[in-house]
C-alpha cells in the first residue's frame, strides 16, 4: 500500500513553514464553558512580510479574540500575539518533532512557565492545533482543536 502524501506544504522563505496554514480554519470543539467555534483566519499582511493570525473563540453569548502577527525577529520565526482579555504573548519557533514530524510548533514564556502552541496536519483533512504547558515530566495538553477549511 502506497504511502499518503501529505498535503501539507511548506513554503520558500523564513515564513514558509506558515504556508499550510494559509486560508480560513474553523473547529467546533467542547470546552469548560461549553461548547465553542473557533475560527481561525491566517493571511500575509504588510507587503508579505508578516502573516496575521485572526482569531475568534465564540461560545455563543461570549467571544475570546485574538490577533497575533508572525514575522522574523533576530533570523527566527517568531509570534507576537494579544489578546481581547488585554494578555499578550511572544515566542519564537521550536521543535514540535515529538508531536508530529511535520509540526510548526512554538514556544513562549508565560508568566505561569513554558508554553507552546503546536499545528500539525490532520490525516482528515485540515490541521489539528494543541496548547502545551511544559512541566518535569514533559508537556501537558490541555488544548486541542481540529481546523478544517472554511
Amino acid at each position: 500500500m502506497a504511502k499518503k502524501q501529505s498535503t501539507w506544504k511548506k513554503g520558500r522563505g523564513k515564513l514558509g513553514p506558515l504556508a499550510p496554514l494559509i486560508g480560513s480554519w474553523e473547529a467546533k470543539a467542547d470546552s469548560p464553558m461549553g461548547k465553542l467555534t473557533c475560527t481561525r483566519v491566517f493571511e500575509p499582511v504588510l507587503g508579505g512580510n508578516y502573516i496575521q493570525l485572526s482569531a475568534s473563540w465564540d461560545f455563543g453569548k461570549q467571544a475570546y479574540k485574538e490577533t497575533a502577527l508572525f514575522g522574523i525577529r533576530d533570523g527566527a520565526l517568531s509570534f507576537w500575539s494579544f489578546t481581547s482579555d488585554g494578555k499578550h504573548s511572544q515566542g519564537t519557533l521550536s521543535d514540535g518533532s515529538d508531536v508530529h514530524p511535520e509540526a510548526i510548533c512554538f514556544e513562549a514564556q508565560m508568566p505561569a512557565g513554558i508554553a507552546r502552541m503546536v499545528y500539525w496536519p490532520n490525516e482528515a483533512g485540515g490541521f489539528n492545533w494543541a496548547v502545551e504547558s511544559k512541566n518535569k515530566k514533559g508537556w501537558n495538553r490541555f488544548t486541542q482543536h481540529h481546523y478544517r477549511k472554511k
